[in-house]
């Protein structure tokens, strides 16, 4: 893919760029693929907000991905590759030698008409998938599980990709690109190489209408805000808060929060 820039017509795109979109192969997605999604502005079933600067957004149906790539030693061919509205990265249309049709996370590189099989003793190439004890180390991987037939949960968003760095018995190490070094069992299954769209970080939304579209409401600062409302709210005049920045039920920000200790074993190196 590529990033264009817009002609600077207006204040909204004089700094507004994008992506150009050209490893877009199909407009219009796989029908039985796709599933409306109900849009909760960030409610729980109480009616309280739970996620903050959610609500609104265009119209958008949801892309059923096969997370899990379960169909062993089956070989497909990459149909098609598409636009998700719901992710960062691209997703690719794999029709399978038995006329099965299924999306996945579409690897960087793979093109319409390559060849993808997944299975325990498969070629090492982008896009197929296997358990990670069969790969040489130093292989980069994506959409990788935490249990076994769980379906992938790890590296999952556009231009990521995690590293095989250590085998044992029973588990194996993968460095993320965080810094964070993981053991997850040897018989999880991975997908080979990076996620496509790498240059989606580099694009500039030009305007807050943008993000609006995307279904993100605006953010108010708490020094914005009355005291009844935050802590770091009212004063005389602008006023920079006068304490460090909390969330608005006094909750330190920028700290840890992790809490999660059932799970710690399987950290070996915590994140930079």
């Amino acid at each position: 893919m590529g990033i264009k820039a817009y002609k600077p017509t207006s204040a909204g795109t004089r700094f507004r760029t994008g992506s150009d979109f050209s490893e877009i192969t199909a407009v219009k997605p796989h029908k039985p693929l796709l599933r409306p999604v109900k849009k909760t502005g960030g409610r729980n079933s109480s009616g309280h907000i739970t996620a903050w600067h959610k609500g609104g957004g265009h119209k958008r149906l949801y892309r059923i991905i096969d997370f899990k790539r379960e169909k062993r030693n089956i070989p497909s061919f990459v149909e098609t590759i598409e636009y998700d509205p719901y992710r960062t990265a691209r997703i690719a249309l794999l029709k399978y030698a038995d006329g099965e049709r299924r999306y996945i996370l579409a690897p960087a590189g793979i093109k319409v008409g390559d060849s993808l099989v997944s299975g325990t003793e498969v070629e090492i190439r982008n896009g197929n998938a296997l358990p990670v004890e069969n790969m040489p180390l130093g292989t980069l991987i994506h959409n990788i599980e935490l249990k076994p037939g769980q379906g992938g949960k790890l590296v999952r968003s556009a231009g990521s990709y995690a590293q095989l760095v250590a085998k044992e018995k029973d588990y194996c190490q993968i460095k993320l690109s965080s810094g964070e070094v993981r053991v997850v069992p040897s018989k999880c299954m991975a997908t080979i190489g990076q996620i496509s769209n790498a240059e989606w970080e580099n694009i500039s939304w030009g305007k807050a209408g943008r993000m609006r579209w995307m279904g993100r409401r605006p953010i108010v600062r708490g020094v914005a805000m009355n005291p009844v409302d935050h802590p770091l709210g009212g004063g005389e005049g602008k006023s920079s808060g006068g304490r460090t920045p909390v969330s608005p039920w006094g909750k330190p920000e920028g700290v840890k929060t992790r809490k999660n200790k059932r799970t710690d074993k399987f950290i070996i190196r915590h994140r930079k």
